[in-house]
């Protein structure tokens, strides 16, 4: 039968221990990996930024107008539909 030596950092102690005093050495680690993250990041230039910011102002209304028409044809249709039947 194949026992287990008990570790220390698998002990309930041991890991509430480890998260008391151990939070430094991860708020280290992790700050050291988000400026590696942040290091590889490809940055759009400033022509990039200003031709999507366009594209999406733009876009936004076009789709505002057509919603509005579309809102418009359904309010006619609608108010054609009660009318036909007397509930105006």
């Amino acid at each position: 039968m194949k026992t287990v030596a008990a570790d220390p950092e698998d002990s309930f102690a041991g890991r509430a221990r480890e998260g008391v005093t151990g939070w430094w050495g991860r708020s280290r680690r992790f700050l050291s990996e988000v400026r590696n993250e942040m290091g590889r990041v490809t940055w759009p230039s400033q022509k990039e930024v200003y031709a999507t910011t366009l594209v999406v102002i733009l876009f936004s209304i076009a789709m505002g107008l057509f919603l509005w028409i579309i809102d418009m044809i359904l309010t006619k249709a609608l108010g054609s539909v009660y009318g036909f039947f007397g509930a105006s």
